[in-house]
């Protein structure tokens, strides 16, 4: 199910979303960025992570959001990547993992 809320907040640098379960989770940019589930990111055959954590930079910040049907969320990302569609149960489960604090 999709967020109620989403929410790119700049200066501290997280993706807020507020599910329909009334949880709102903080996720950092740049753990969403390292978290791409797109072809490019991960290799489609194995399943291995291609993106190295130390390879996105610690100021990577969307520079838009859009949804994708009613099952993803398209982030363009300040890097210049711009592939990955996340769908809601991976940025769940981001969330779920590496929420800020």
């Amino acid at each position: 199910m999709p967020p109620t809320n989403i929410r790119a907040h700049r200066q501290d640098q997280v993706l807020e979303l507020t599910w329909p379960d009334g949880v709102t989770q903080r996720l950092p940019f740049k753990r969403v960025r390292f978290e791409c589930p797109c072809a490019g990111c991960v290799n489609e055959m194995t399943g291995e992570r291609m993106l190295r954590m130390d390879s996105v930079p610690d100021d990577v910040a969307p520079t838009s959001l859009s949804l994708t049907g009613n099952y993803a969320l398209k982030i363009h990302w300040s890097d210049g990547h711009n592939t990955g569609l996340y769908a809601w149960d991976v940025l769940r489960r981001i969330g779920d993992e590496f929420a800020a604090p």
